[in-house]
């Protein structure tokens, strides 16, 4: 399923110039992405990262993902 699709792995063939993408988290999937989102918990926290290009990234790929419209995964960032 794509939403267990690890995203350190999807990050570093699809952003190979990025040399921030080492540093994201080992073993998270964008579901548990979604679910930082869904209870509004910290997504800096969860990706290693406190990069706004790189969450922009994930963002965008985890709306593809789940099949949601990218402001829902915004509007769920924006209140956490």
């Amino acid at each position: 399923m794509e939403e267990n699709k690890n995203i350190k792995k999807w990050y570093l063939k699809t952003y190979p110039e990025d040399e921030y993408g080492i540093y994201l988290n080992d073993n998270i999937t964008f579901k548990d992405l979604f679910e930082t989102l869904d209870n509004y918990k910290c997504v800096y926290n969860l990706l290693g990262v406190a990069d706004s290009i790189i969450r922009e990234r994930c963002f965008k790929e985890l709306a593809k993902v789940m099949k949601v419209n990218y402001d829902y995964i915004h509007e769920q960032w924006l209140r956490s």
